[in-house]
């Protein structure tokens, strides 16, 4: 059972994350980070989820602790999780898939059968996404696994998504909602403080409230 803090529910909600760990073909650790902070916003961009079917269980999720768990699969249970409610995003070699926010305890058995700790790839290359509107900063003071990282990268794309204004959304929405991951040089990051700052509660993987990304548009 995850903690729960101050203005939580009592049963801790959270969107899951699944992403493709394919080891004939990997991704890049910034790829997965890309693929997943798009799936965050696509899903809650959905028409499902601003006004049919999922629009309850999101709304519910973000009443408490804005959480977000990395899961990696390959094979038949990446196959298998496509079976429940969510939206996928797929670039290039990268893939991710986030569900419909709902609770830590019971998990939907697809879920259940993903590893969420220790998921890393390999930091081989630099993004392609040159263009793209949405640039999401990894803070240089500390080290988080591909999992965790992707997890932080959709909350800053989540918190740049809600901040918009609405033409700048128009457009980005337009471009599939591609964002830009990089990580951050210490002196930059002392610099610019970005548009929007993630702290994460340090619940999993990092050790008390900590900054781990920010985002520009």
């Amino acid at each position: 059972m995850a903690s729960v803090g101050p203005g939580d529910h009592p049963v801790p909600w959270a969107m899951q994350i699944a992403v493709l760990v394919d080891k004939a073909r990997p991704a890049s650790h910034i790829a997965t980070c890309e693929a997943a902070a798009r799936a965050v916003v696509s899903l809650l961009d959905d028409p499902r989820a601003t006004g049919g079917e999922w629009r309850e269980a999101v709304e519910h999720w973000r009443d408490g602790r804005i959480r977000k768990l990395v899961r990696r699969a390959r094979g038949a249970r990446w196959t298998e999780v496509h079976q429940l409610p969510g939206v996928t995003v797929i670039q290039g070699p990268a893939a991710a898939r986030a569900f419909v926010p709902g609770p830590v305890d019971p998990l939907p058995r697809p879920l259940a059968k993903l590893q969420v700790e220790g998921t890393e790839l390999p930091d081989d290359r630099a993004s392609d996404s040159g263009d793209a509107i949405v640039r999401i900063g990894i803070s240089p003071l500390i080290d988080m696994t591909t999992g965790k990282s992707a997890a932080q990268c959709g909350h800053a794309a989540q918190l740049a998504y809600e901040a918009m204004d609405a033409d700048t959304l128009t457009h980005w929405r337009a471009d599939g909602f591609r964002v830009r991951v990089e990580r951050i040089t210490a002196g930059a990051w002392t610099a610019d403080r970005g548009r929007v700052q993630v702290v994460d509660a340090g619940f999993t993987e990092l050790d008390g409230p900590t900054e781990t990304t920010r985002a520009w548009w």
